[in-house]
């Protein structure tokens, strides 16, 4: 079990720090802008639907699922969210996290209570817009076959944790997207983009968050055998 402590970054929001690793869950810069430009802006904005399946490889603290979430209920669009998380953040933790203090939504608190007492390895109707399915399980156990229209990669950096960016993973999401389906990650070390495009993505370097000078996209777009 990895020791966490909170901590709070450059946007107010807070964060949490794994000593082991040397690693925080969100950046240092501000985790809720990071949140918003990597996983709403360069992703979510980019599907024309009204339907989409989203992953998320971590959901950490939940962050991502509760911004979209937020983003579901603001477009009208019906979101179904499965998260893999090995390692689950618990409620002393939860408690700690201050994401509806600067997010300015009503319904903040209220999603967030749902996204982090919604059971485990099952489907939950958190409202009308927004479906969750948290997985408690390794990145490497996680197998789909054109599932998705969206996958948020937010594990680990690849300095701290190469095993989670390798080929082998991002051949089993390139296979769990659906055709034209896109994954978004703040990364943009040359290995994670040399590994996206070994395995079929066509990816973009896209303007970082603040405190990141790029980050990547990639693009599935035709089905690869």
């Amino acid at each position: 079990m990895q020791t966490r402590k909170i901590i709070l970054t450059a946007d107010g929001s807070s964060s949490l720090f794994v000593p082991e690793l040397n690693e925080t869950f969100h950046s240092k810069h501000g985790a809720i802008q990071e949140a918003y430009h990597v996983f709403i802006q360069s992703g979510l904005s980019e599907i024309s639907k009204t339907e989409i399946a989203i992953l998320e490889i971590g959901l950490g603290t939940g962050l991502n699922a509760l911004i979209t979430a937020l983003e579901a209920e603001r477009r009208s669009i019906h979101i179904q969210y499965t998260g893999l998380e090995a390692y689950p953040i618990n409620n002393e933790e939860f408690q700690s996290l201050n994401f509806c203090q600067i997010l300015s939504s009503p319904q903040c608190s209220t999603l967030m209570e749902q996204i982090f007492n919604s059971p485990w390895n099952e489907t939950s109707v958190v409202n009308a817009h927004f479906t969750l399915n948290k997985k408690a399980m390794k990145f490497e156990q996680f197998q789909s076959e054109e599932a998705f229209d969206l996958i948020y990669f937010d594990a680990f950096g690849p300095d701290v944790q190469p095993e989670l960016w390798t080929e082998k993973i991002f051949s089993n999401l390139y296979h769990a997207l659906k055709t034209d389906g896109i994954l978004v990650t703040y990364s943009a070390k040359g290995s994670v983009r040399r590994a996206l495009q070994s395995v079929g993505f066509t990816v973009e370097r896209l303007p970082g968050p603040v405190g990141k000078r790029e980050m990547l996209r990639g693009r599935k777009l035709e089905v690869r055998s």
